[in-house]
């Protein structure tokens, strides 16, 4: 599964906030953009959420920008507590 991700880094704390209108998931991200920080804890963060290891994670697009295309290597992702609100497929 691929999944578009627009980051805001240096943000209060990590969460999902929200969805743009094609359906990329809006993220803030506590880390800073430095050294792949920000990269980390965003696929730290998405892993957490959709239940799945964070090697299965990967950014596969964008990786100095802050839109992101990440791959999920799942074939069943497993939303954990009230991560299933976030596991929308538009």
């Amino acid at each position: 599964m691929d999944i578009r991700v627009k980051v805001i880094p240096k943000s209060s704390r990590t969460e999902l906030t929200g969805y743009l209108p094609d359906g990329t998931w809006k993220v803030t991200v506590a880390a800073a953009p430095e050294k792949g920080k920000a990269n980390r804890a965003l696929c730290e963060f998405i892993a957490e959420k959709l239940g799945v290891a964070k090697s299965k994670v990967t950014i596969v697009a964008g990786a100095t920008s802050h839109i992101k295309r990440i791959h999920v290597d799942s074939s069943e992702p497993r939303p954990r507590g009230s991560a299933t609100t976030i596991v929308r497929f538009p």
